[in-house]
């Protein structure tokens, strides 16, 4: 069977890879993107199967089904919030919730099969998601340790940081390289909880320490469990920070 991917997290989608490859699954393609999607699926052969993260670095998933019609079942990849995953349910569509589980992963590739043979339900879902404004952001970030994958809870993270054009995110005291870059996860993460403070630093309110007064109306930020760096909210935060926080 041949099967096509398409997840902007590197790590995430080579363990996916790797479970697909105990079925004997052959991967002919692995995408990051809307755009790259659009342009393979006008040039290739469409799968056996393909697997489908919700929200890709560029954009909502379902910008892909304006541009070309999928032809492949599909089963959607997510990491949705509890409340959001109720749309899937009500829509008997195939979908595997990150980390991903082998168990599962077997259930949904039968269940895609029968599913994609009524596309009214996958216009249903993308207007359940656009229409109630269901929350997109993420849970959980997949992390590489040496040959390993560890989940990190997005609320167990202090902070993510950019620093010599590489984003690493601060969580249980340790540094970890993930391929996002900041702008791109502004959109993924829950603004209630994340705020991006300047060009290098967004911080997650429940590991502030303290907030002070710094020169030229801005804040100095004090995390509990990161003190590599000082962080300072640009100026044309400061306004926004202090809504935010209060």
């Amino acid at each position: 069977m041949k099967v096509v991917i398409i997840e902007d997290e590197l790590a995430s989608s080579r363990r996916l890879e790797r479970m697909l490859n105990t079925f004997n699954y052959e991967i002919v393609a692995s995408l990051v993107s809307v755009k790259s999607a659009i342009q393979w699926f006008q040039n290739n052969k469409h799968p056996d199967i393909l697997f489908l993260d919700i929200h890709l670095a560029d954009g909502l998933c379902f910008e892909i089904f304006k541009q070309v019609k999928i032809t492949s079942p599909i089963v959607f990849t997510t990491a949705f919030s509890e409340y959001s995953i109720k749309a899937f349910d009500y829509n008997s569509i195939s979908y595997l919730l990150k980390p991903i589980n082998k168990n599962e992963l077997e259930k949904s590739i039968i269940k895609a099969n029968t599913f994609y043979k009524n596309e009214k339900e996958l216009m249903t879902l993308k207007e359940v998601i656009e229409n109630e404004n269901l929350q997109v952001y993420k849970t959980e970030f997949a992390v590489r340790i040496g040959k390993k994958i560890k989940i990190l809870k997005t609320k167990t993270i202090d902070c993510f940081y950019s620093e010599d054009n590489t984003t690493y995110l601060r969580s249980e005291n340790s540094n970890y390289i993930i391929n996002d870059a900041l702008s791109s996860l502004e959109t993924k993460l829950n603004s209630n909880q994340f705020f991006k403070v300047n060009r290098k630093f967004i911080i997650n309110k429940e590991s502030i320490e303290n907030v002070t007064t710094h020169t030229n109306s801005r804040f100095k930020i004090e995390l509990k469990n990161y003190n590599e760096t000082i962080i300072i909210v640009s100026r044309e935060r400061a306004k926004d920070f202090k809504i935010w926080l209060n």
